[in-house]
């Protein structure tokens, strides 16, 4: 069954140290998707997802326009961050692991999301929602975003590891019956 991410009722989140004493956070503002949710058997789930790389947003204007720059997501010759999944592996009632490609400038690694179910539920307006959590950690020199300066005291002003959250509402697309 084909369901809709709920862009109003979602949120695509990361975390990044910032000069090796603290993280900054920010989110995606931008990006649709789709899950082909098997309720009966989760394992057959299918999720595609598409982040506008330029709706990247840490509250701090000069720091969101380099982080569109070539220097990072290179916003201009690369619009989009896709995830794609190819696998799903139950490992509780209410877990998984979400296996799939995620792409950024262009480079396409393997990445794994420990994913929560939070429930279901028919929402006030009759449609059926389900709302998810999904957690992973990547090196963001995997996907070839290498800039950085060196600290006086030692260490880096950006850290390589990136904590992506993500929580995600999802509604079930009904299907329009012929006529």
């Amino acid at each position: 069954m084909s369901w809709q991410i709920d862009t109003a009722h979602t949120q695509i989140q990361f975390t990044v140290r910032h000069l090796m004493i603290s993280k900054v956070r920010g989110w995606f503002e931008k990006f649709s998707g789709t899950v082909n949710l098997d309720e009966s058997n989760p394992e057959n789930t299918s999720v595609d997802v598409v982040i506008d790389a330029a709706s990247i947003n840490t509250r701090e204007p000069q720091r969101d326009a380099h982080l569109r720059s070539a220097d990072f997501l290179d916003a201009e010759h690369h619009p989009h961050l896709t995830f794609k999944s190819t696998r799903v592996e139950r490992t509780g009632e209410r877990t998984a692991r979400l296996y799939g490609d995620l792409t950024i400038r262009g480079v396409t690694k393997p990445v794994v999301l420990d994913v929560t179910f939070n429930g279901m539920l028919t929402n006030p307006w009759g449609m059926t929602s389900a709302g998810f959590s999904a957690t992973t950690t990547i090196n963001r020199k995997d996907w070839g975003l290498e800039w950085n300066v060196a600290l006086e005291a030692g260490g880096w002003l950006v850290g390589d590891e990136v904590e992506i959250a993500i929580e995600a509402e999802l509604i079930k697309v009904v299907a329009e019956q012929p006529a």
